[in-house]
């Protein structure tokens, strides 16, 4: 589907992104509109799976886990199992914050948070290494993030 988004609804999206707690009136009233158009813009634009949810976002270091790591995971299915199963299984690690498929040496990439090292260690000998279809891993220390953004709004 292609969604055309005008300069209204990139005005909304410029300030939902940048505080998805600003009060819809707040959003009217800087672009001259009613509430109603701002209520019923942001409905089209969740209905369109141009917005999707709202959420506060935890901080990894202030709940304690300062390690940050991507791990690339090669899988090779037994006569019993299936990719299903095994993303299945990956799910279940809460430490595990994202988990893509991928193309390349590894089927699936992971962003994971580990309290240390050593912790790290921990998850990935007991809980990733353990699924068995899981044959290789290789894992890159994040040692800062530089950035993260949302796409950008665009013309």
């Amino acid at each position: 589907m292609n969604f055309h988004i005008d300069s209204l609804d990139r005005r909304i999206l410029s300030a939902l992104t940048k505080n998805a707690r600003v009060p819809f009136l707040e959003i009217a009233r800087n672009c001259k509109v009613t509430g109603a158009a701002i209520h019923q813009r942001i409905q089209r634009l969740i209905d369109a799976k141009v917005v999707s949810g709202s959420q506060f976002n935890l901080n990894p270091k202030g709940m304690g886990y300062n390690t940050c790591a991507f791990i690339g995971l090669q899988v090779n299915l037994t006569s019993t199992s299936t990719h299903e199963s095994v993303f299945e299984r990956i799910k279940k690690v809460d430490e595990i914050v994202e988990c893509h498929h991928i193309t390349g040496k590894f089927s699936l990439l992971v962003k994971i948070y580990a309290k240390d090292n050593e912790h790290l260690k921990k998850i990935i000998v007991e809980k990733i290494q353990s699924i068995i279809e899981i044959t290789n891993t290789e894992t890159f220390l994040s040692l800062e993030e530089g950035f993260t953004r949302q796409l950008p709004i665009g013309e």
